[in-house]
This record gives structure tokens, C-alpha cells and sequence, in this order.
């Protein structure tokens, strides 16, 4: 921990001199220390743990020089026909393999981060079931005064089983000769407990309940009057209810304690089995006492962080909803006793009202559990192993906003702009220094996703709010491994043996200098928007619980849906903020100011029914002191929870009527027009397709992140409303950089860009800019030359075979060439040429490379000019670079895509893993279950053109 902040204490001074008022420091540009951080990051999965110390190495020096900055140790299922290899999850072998991960990628300036377990979520063979996740049943039964019961209380639970649908013994190939055989699971073979049966990892069972006889946790009797009788003592060992039901109708209603049965998913070897009950300290503290153990007398100090995959509990039959402490930590919490409203908790008293309350007082205490019990507990513990924590919080059944703000690093994952801005607002709001993202997480069908894609994608995460790209991700292959290798079923192959990580570097150098700038600022938004949690807490559902992710659909056609989507389409910079963020927020100089420091202008409070009367206090303290408050659509109708209801809903109305009063609250339903009242501006290049991240840098100036999201080149003025006169532009996958042109536009200053379509700039408010050369604009000057000479290509890396070198005057796709050879082959190809100097006299030129599929690095005369990934191919050449006579070389790597289709045509069986082997995303490339590209035409692969020179001018 204390390396950790010291490294962020040592990047922040340098950023003062980068970011500093005096021009005379700008010799060079804000990206020039990297560090690992900075880089972007890969999860490494270990399949099977089978993994050797040489193999370690090799991929952790391979991915030092394709420009990583650290990995995610994850363990998951194995490779069918290596089981003599697999390594229990933390025996002491494994132990041995980590410890040799960690000397050696700091031997190589490499971070590491750890799952705490395989797969995902918390779970193992050591978590018995008393410390398994739980689920909440009950029964209801009727009696009239006089009567006995004649019925046991009892509750047998339905068995079920649910096991992975893509495994080995459905089909590798579709030959039932060479298929693997493996046993089917069935309730009837296995054996209770579940840790008790051999060979999980074959079996591979996500979920599994036992037909038995489930614990009495609660059996209150009602009446029509409301009358509550506690009958739980009244209960014989047989299950037979002692008593006799008074006067009048009652209901009674049992409930029992039952087995969510969720396991591990995609578990490691060693790691299979019970997934813990989130809502359980005792759980968690046995959980990690397992680590404890394992890890004793090992150093493990130079791991960086543990790492939660996301909640995922929910990707299961059924919620879990249970934990044994439920009903004291509720009493706790709300001051009355849950079983005195059973009813109500499952939707069946005659009161809607009361229902919708209890319920909310039910799954507030869940999400505080979820905080205190695993979360903050799992948090400590890592700190006292000296090492953070990176959280994926969403899927919860909590505020997310709350678990992301209470973490070292909040990670997202997921492509929707909005849900990815949960955990970078709760990162801003919180004052958190890493957002982190799982990135590109099977972007289109396997071995279809591009290095741009991959950019896009990268952007979009960077565009709102996170700093730390995570990519999804890489798999340990063994060096004699035939190829593809091994790899995972829901990544886009970031690994050796794909051909496009001979390009990947660049992509990685864009994403560190993206990065280096982005983790040395801090947001600069002008909106809170307040998440109604409370009106998800008070909605009757499928099950007793909800889990967030975001906006979704949970939150579809309401206020706050409504609002965070205007503001996110018209350009308004904000975050999301909880209710115990929002009650920790202060005032200072009338603008709110949270509890990480951040400050804002306003804070928009969307419709909604219900709020907690200290959240409203929290509005109204905020606007008594001088913060703009804008309601939108209306004001919250009605205090939440049940506990002391008529007390609290007269304090409640008394302080929204106080508010309002108040000129500091404005109201109404045109949001746009209170925030115009509020002094709140848009950035309007959305207007043109173009997004933006506004942060600031330690001197308080603004730093634009912009990207042309458009389907065309954006060439003209943009403002920037927190611009004053001179800004630094930084292309960060170039490298280029220099003064913006500038001039006063309506709406503030305007800066002078060019961005092709997918291009990225960013934009650096500066005082001064005059000693500052200017940014190298492309100035067309003439005509643009064709180089139309014959072209030789060379097949110079990868597979199955290469090809015979061709030699053409017409550029087109190589699969196009006569022979199979070139339509199976996936690798890097050389296209030479030689062309004249052009006549026209220029000091720069513009080599664009026309259509080219995927990735392409440029050779001038022996000098290398740069690497292109799309989707445009232009590199800008010095003229002092050109001679009379030129020599033009293109390297160009396709997709992995034409191999495998070419393996699957011919048989060829690589997708031979344990648990998920394989599936494909669409239907279309499905066959026996698993992925299947045998059908596949050969994908376009190549230098397409036209190539021309294009002359540029000052």
C-alpha cells in the first residue's frame, strides 16, 4: 500500500511540471514517464493452473515488450488430455507458481493482481454449506379459531441441477470416434455435500439443490386485526404445530432456510464448489482464512490488489436471499421485528402500500450486508496483507454506487455508456485516483474483433470516466502448445500466437499515453444526478431481491432514466450519487462539495415515489446553505421504509415543504432549462458526433479526452466551455502534439481539429502557448499521387503454411489468389514497392493506405514511419524522409480468423476444454453446441488500397 500511493505521490509532481503554467516547460510532452499503471493491464487466465515457472516466464516477458503494464492472475477450468498437469488453487505447488509470478514480474517492472478464488464468484471445496449462499422459503397455511393444525411443517426442497451447456462430451468434433466421453451429472449419482463428489471439474455443475428437509427459521401466526402470534416454539420435532388457533381467521406462515445452491462458475482445479452467502461476515471471515493459511510463510508483498469478479450470484435459478442473521440484523437496522410482517414481505398483505415498505426495509438491509459483511470485511483483509482491493461491484443486490465508492479501484464492465459511468461516478464522487474497466469482453464472434474494435471499444471506457483499462483478455498457453493454443470462450484472443499481436503495441502505447494523462486529472463536471434506489427497493419482482448493473431496465422509462439520458445525448458533464454519498456532501462557496472532494454545480433529483427522510434533509441542508437543487418532474411523493411511519412522513412533508419554498430548488419538468437556470452549460460538439471526458489538471486547467464517434471525418471549430484562450492538442496514437488554432466562439473559445472517424485527440488548456510550436495540421496542397507500381508480397509469419510470394499490380484481398494456401492463412505479409519522388514540393506528405484489413506497420527507405489499426490507414511523412527513388514497405496482419476456419474444415481438434468449451456467440456458428467455423468464407485479408502520397502544406 505504501509503494502504491508513493508512485501516485511521484506521478502527481511530475504532472505539475507537464501540466504547469509556464510554457518554457512544455519541451515535451505530458506522457513522457509511463508507468505500469499507466499501461494497460490483460486478465491472465491459467487454465487448469497448469501452468510451469519457464512458461511464466516466457508470456510475462512477451507481454513486457507488447507494452502491458501488469496481469490478473485468474484461474478457471482445464484443458481435457493435461489433467496430470492441473494445480490444486492454492496448494502449496501453486503457491510456489505465484510466488515465482510475482519475482518475476517485478523483475520486469510487471504488476500483478490476484483473484481471491477461480472463477467466479467467492466459492470453493471449503466453503461448507453452512456458510454457502442461502435462499428464503416459506408456506402459508389457514386455520379458524377452535382448529389445530393437521398438516407437518415441513418443507422438502425441490431438487434441481443445472450443469454447463457447452461441455467436451457434447462434441468437440462432430466424429463420435474421436468425441471425448465424460460422465453426465444427474442428482441420482451425486453425492451431498457437493464438495464430497470427485471430479467437479468434469462435471461441471453450475447449480445444484438437494431434495431435503429445510431448517424452521420462523412460524408467526396473523388475523384479520393484525394480531401476531409467535408459534415457532410450539413446534415438536415431527414437525407437528402445538396450539390451537383463537377466535377468528388466521393465516400462518412458515419460513425456512434453504440452499441457493450456486457453485463456482468456470472454476480452476481446487477452487470447485460452494459459492458464500455475501450477506454473512462469519462466511466471508472462513472464506479468506483459507488464503490465510495458504499463504503463510510465503511473500506475496508485491501483489498488488485481490480482485472480485462481480457479484454473479443472480446467474442462477432463483435469488439468494437468505443469510441466518437476517432477521437480528433487521430488528438492528429498523428497530421492529421482520416475522411480525411476514405477509407483507411477500407481497400478501391487503395493504399495497405496507408490502412495497417492508420490503424496502427487507432489501436495505441486504445491500447494507453486502457493504459492512463482504465488501468493507473483504476490503480490510486485503489491507492487512498490505495489497488493494478491485471491485466489480455490479449485479449486486445493493446500491452499486455505494460498493464501487468504498473500494481502491471500482471496475466495470459491460458497452453501455451509462452503466459504465456507476462505478467512474462513484470513482469521482469518492475521490478514488483508478476507475478500471473489463475490456473488450467478446466484442463481435470469436476472432472477428479487429484492433480497432478494440480501440472503439477502449475509448468508449475512457470517454466515461475509467482510467485503468483491464483487457479481457489473455490466456497461459505452453510454449510447444500447437496453435491457436489455449484459450477462453469469451475474450478477443489477446495473445502471441494471434497475428495481430504484432500491432498490439500500438494500441497498448495509445492506451498508456491515454492513460498517463487521464490518471494525472481529476473529473470536472458540473451535475450530481441522484440514483432513486428506494423505488427499486419497494417493487415486488420474480424474486425477493433485485440485482443492479445500471440504468437497465429496471429504471426504463422513469425520470431518472430520462435525465441521465438528456444530459448524456446534449453534452452536461455529471455523476451519479447515492443517498449516503449525497448525505455526506457539504457546501463550499455554493457549490456541493462530496466527501472525495469533488465539486459540483448542482444536483438534479429525479422523480421518484420514495426517498429516505435523511436524504431529503441531505437536499435540503444542501440548498439552505446555498446549492442549487433542480427536481426534476415533479418532487418525491412519500417517505420510505415502514419503521416509525407516521412520525417520519410528517417530517417528511414539512421538509419538502419547506423546500418547496426555497429559491435555491428550482422545479420543473424541462431539465435543460433549469440547468441553463443554474448556469450549467453543454459541451455542444455532441452536436457533430463528437464525445468528450472534461477533467482538470492540478493547476485547476481543463483537459479535453474527445473522439470522433461519427461515421465520417470531422474537419472544423468546437468549443469548450471551460477553455479560456490557448490549449495544447496530443494525438496519443501518434504521438503528435503542438497549439491548437483558436479563436472566440459563441459559446466560448473554439479550438481548430481534424479528427478522421474513431479518432481521438485530446485537448489541454494551457496560459500560454506562444514558445509552443503549432499542432501539425494536415493542409492538403495539391493533387494526391498514386503509388500504382507493382507491388511483391511476401507471406513472412504464420500459419498453417506460407504461401508462394506473388507479385501484382492490382492490390485485393490475398484470399483472392488462386490456392488454397492463401485463403487458410492467417499471419503478417510484406508488401514492397518502389515509386518516384513526386514533383510537387511539399514539406510533409500523407501516405494513406486505402482499405486494409486488419493492422499495418510502414517502412520508408529502410526507416520505420509508424503503425496503423484502424479504421483510417494515414501516416504523415516528412518530406526529408523521401528520396528520388523510394523503396515502400507495408507489413499487414489479418485476423486469426481464416486458420481457424481452415482447422475446424479440416477436423483438427483445438476446443478441447473442461467446463465451456468453446460456445459461439451467434447461432449461425454453432454446431453440437460448440463454435464452428468450417462454414466460414475467407475473410478480406491484406492491403485492399489505393495507396496515394497525399502533398500537404504549412
Amino acid at each position: 500500500m505504501k509503494r502504491y500511493f508513493l508512485q501516485y505521490l511521484f506521478f502527481a509532481l511530475c504532472s505539475i511540471s507537464v501540466f504547469g503554467l509556464q510554457h518554457e516547460v512544455l519541451s515535451q510532452p505530458a506522457w513522457s514517464t509511463i508507468s505500469r499503471e499507466h499501461k494497460p493491464w490483460s486478465r491472465w487466465w491459467w487454465h487448469g493452473s497448469a501452468v510451469t515457472k519457464e512458461g511464466i516466464t516466457a508470456e510475462l516477458e512477451a507481454f513486457k515488450r507488447a507494452g502491458l503494464g501488469g496481469l490478473e492472475i485468474t484461474p478457471i477450468y482445464g484443458v481435457f488430455g493435461t489433467e496430470d498437469r492441473f494445480v490444486n488453487y492454492l496448494s502449496p505447488q501453486w503457491m510456489d507458481l505465484l510466488v515465482h509470478t510475482l519475482r518475476e514480474a517485478e523483475r520486469l517492472d510487471l504488476g500483478i493482481d490476484m483473484a481471491t478464488g477461480t472463477g467466479w464468484p467467492f466459492g470453493g471445496p471449503w466453503v461448507k454449506e453452512s456458510d454457502a449462499c442461502k435462499t428464503i422459503e416459506y408456506s402459508v397455511y389457514e386455520l379458524y379459531g377452535g382448529e389445530s393444525l393437521k398438516d407437518k411443517i415441513r418443507f422438502t426442497q425441490p431438487p434441481y441441477l443445472r450443469i454447463v451447456g457447452n461441455q467436451l462430451y457434447e462434441g468437440s468434433v462432430q466424429d463420435e470416434s474421436t468425441r471425448v466421453k465424460l460422465p453426465t451429472a444427474t442428482l441420482e449419482n451425486l453425492q451431498h455435500p457437493i464438495e464430497s463428489n470427485r471430479n467437479l471439474q468434469a462435471l461441471a455443475i453450475d447449480q445444484v439443490r438437494f431434495a431435503r428437509p429445510l431448517k424452521l427459521v420462523a412460524l408467526h401466526a396473523y388475523d384479520e386485526k393484525n394480531t401476531v402470534v409467535d408459534l415457532i416454539k410450539k413446534v415438536g420435532h415431527d414437525g407437528s404445530l402445538q396450539w390451537v388457533a383463537p377466535k377468528g381467521k388466521w393465516k400462518i406462515y412458515a419460513v425456512f432456510e434453504g440452499s441457493h445452491g450456486k457453485l463456482v462458475e468456470r472454476a480452476g482445479p481446487g477452487g470447485e464448489g460452494n459459492v458464500i452467502d455475501h450477506f454473512s461476515q462469519e462466511a466471508l471471515k472462513n472464506y479468506l482464512a483459507h488464503f490465510d493459511s495458504a499463504m503463510h510463510g510465503h511473500d506475496i508483498n508485491s501483489l498488488r490488489a485481490f480482485f472480485n469478479d462481480s457479484y454473479e450470484v443472480d446467474d442462477a435459478k432463483g435469488a439468494a436471499d437468505w443469510t441466518p442473521t437476517l432477521f437480528e440484523a433487521f430488528k438492528t437496522k429498523h428497530g421492529y421485528d421482520l416475522r411480525d410482517h411476514l405477509p407483507a414481505l411477500f407481497n400478501r398483505d391487503v395493504n399495497v402500500e405496507k408490502n412495497e415498505r417492508i420490503l424496502c426495509d427487507y432489501r436495505e438491509t441486504i445491500a447494507e450486508l453486502v457493504l459492512r459483511n463482504f465488501t468493507q470485511q473483504w476490503k480490510t483483509w486485503a489491507h492487512e496483507k498490505k495489497a488493494i482491493v478491485r471491485n466489480q461491484a455490479h449485479g449486486s443486490p445493493a446500491n452499486i454506487l455505494d460498493l464501487y465508492g468504498v473500494v481502491d479501484i471500482p471496475e466495470i464492465e459491460g458497452t453501455e455508456p451509462l452503466r459504465i459511468k456507476m462505478a467512474s461516478s462513484s470513482g469521482n464522487v469518492m475521490g478514488k485516483k483508478l476507475v478500471s474497466s473489463e475490456s473488450a469482453t467478446w466484442l463481435n464472434e470469436h476472432f472477428e474483433s479487429n484492433l480497432s474494435d478494440i480501440k472503439s471499444a477502449i475509448d468508449l471506457f475512457l470517454l466515461n470516466g475509467v482510467n485503468h483499462v483491464f483487457y479481457h483478455g489473455t490466456c497461459y498457453s505452453p510454449q510447444d502448445e500447437p496453435w491457436p493454443g489455449w484459450l477462453f470462450y469469451a475474450a478477443v484472443h489477446l495473445n502471441p500466437r494471434n497475428p495481430l499481436w504484432k500491432d498490439f503495441g500500438t494500441l497498448n502505447s495509445y492506451i498508456a499515453r491515454s492513460q498517463s494523462i487521464l490518471q494525472s486529472t481529476t473529473a470536472d463536471h458540473d451535475v450530481l444526478l441522484y440514483m432513486p434506489i428506494y423505488d427499486r427497493f419497494s417493487v415486488h419482482g420474480p424474486e425477493m431481491i433485485e440485482h443492479f448493473d445500471g440504468l437497465g431496465k429496471q429504471f426504463q422509462n422513469t425520470s431518472f432514466e430520462k435525465c441521465a439520458t438528456v444530459m448524456h445525448e446534449r453534452g452536461y458533464t455529471f455523476d451519479f450519487i447515492s443517498d449516503s454519498q449525497l448525505t455526506n456532501s457539504t457546501v463550499e462557496k455554493g457549490k456541493i462539495k462530496t466527501e472525495g472532494g469533488a465539486i459540483y454545480q448542482t444536483i438534479v433529483v429525479p422523480k421518484c415515489k420514495y426517498i429516505p427522510q435523511k436524504t431529503l434533509i441531505a437536499l435540503r441542508t444542501l440548498a439552505s446553505k446555498g446549492a442549487t437543487v433542480i427536481v426534476a418532474d415533479g418532487f418525491p411523493e412519500k417517505v420510505s421504509g415502514y419503521a416509525d411511519l407516521v412520525k417520519n412522513q410528517k417530517a417528511f412533508e414539512e421538509t419538502k415543504s419547506k423546500m418547496i419554498t426555497d429559491a435555491k430548488v428550482f422545479r420543473g419538468d424541462e431539465l435543460e432549462s433549469m440547468l441553463t437556470k443554474a448556469n450549467v452549460k453543454r459541451e455542444t460538439m455532441v452536436d457533430d458526433g463528437i464525445r468528450f471526458e472534461r477533467k482538470k489538471n492540478s493547476t485547476q486547467q481543463s483537459v479535453y479526452f474527445v473522439v470522433n464517434e461519427s461515421e465520417h471525418s470531422f474537419e472544423g471549430w468546437i468549443s469548450l466551455n471551460k477553455v479560456a484562450t490557448s490549449v495544447l492538442l496530443q494525438d496519443a496514437m501518434t504521438g503528435e502534439w503542438g497549439a491548437g488554432k483558436m479563436k472566440e466562439g459563441k459559446d466560448g473559445a473554439a479550438v481548430f481539429v481534424q479528427l478522421t472517424r474513431g479518432q481521438s485527440i485530446f485537448i489541454m488548456e494551457m496560459e500560454n502557448t506562444s514558445a509552443v510550436k503549432e499542432f501539425p495540421y494536415a493542409r492538403k496542397h495539391g493533387e494526391a499521387f498514386s503509388i500504382a507500381t507493382p507491388w511483391t508480397i511476401t507471406f513472412e509469419e504464420g500459419g498453417p503454411s506460407l504461401p508462394t510470394e506473388i507479385t501484382t499490380s492490382t492490390l485485393s484481398s490475398w484470399t483472392d489468389f488462386s490456392g488454397d494456401g492463401y485463403k487458410a492463412f492467417s499471419g503478417t505479409v510484406k508488401y514492397v514497392t518502389t515509386f518516384q519522388r513526386p514533383s510537387t514540393i511539399a514539406n510533409r506528405w500523407l501516405l494513406d493506405l486505402g482499405v486494409v484489413k486488419e493492422s499495418a506497420s510502414v517502412v520508408l527507405n529502410g526507416k520505420r514511419v509508424g503503425t496503423r489499426i484502424g479504421p483510417t490507414y494515414q501516416l504523415a511523412i516528412d518530406n526529408s524522409l523521401l528520396a528520388d527513388q523510394n523503396t515502400l514497405e507495408v507489413y499487414v496482419s489479418n485476423l486469426m480468423a481464416n486458420r481457424i476456419a481452415d482447422l475446424d474444415r479440416r477436423g483438427v481438434v483445438w476446443k478441447k476444454f473442461y467446463n465451456v468449451n468453446f460456445p459461439a456467440r451467434k447461432e449461425e456458428n454453432r454446431v453440437h453446441g460448440l463454435f464452428d467455423a468450417s462454414h466460414w468464407k475467407p475473410r478480406t485479408s491484406g492491403m485492399l488500397g489505393p495507396v496515394l502520397l497525399q502533398p500537404l502544406g504549412d
